[in-house]
């Protein structure tokens, strides 16, 4: 069975496109995904808060005792 002219146009074309797909590379690459931090963020808050507040806490614990040296030593000083 011979091929009419409207299928070797159709084979052509066909031809045509699958040489123009080996020929090149593909060209549909993948999105990137976002990669996940394995800690959640109220996590993240949670500690930090700890972390800092402990900070802060000791910080107003120390702070008066450096000012209280300071002063009486400014006072032995002077007096």
């Amino acid at each position: 069975m011979t091929q009419t002219p409207q299928q070797r146009r159709a084979n052509e074309r066909f031809a045509k496109n699958e040489a123009a797909k080996r020929g090149k590379g593909p060209s549909v690459s993948k999105p990137k995904q976002q990669t996940k931090s394995p800690v959640s963020t109220s996590w993240v808050v949670i500690l930090a808060f700890v972390v800092c507040g402990g900070l802060i806490l000791e910080l107003f614990r120390i702070v008066p005792e450096i000012w209280n040296t300071v002063a009486s030593m400014l006072s032995r000083l002077t007096g």
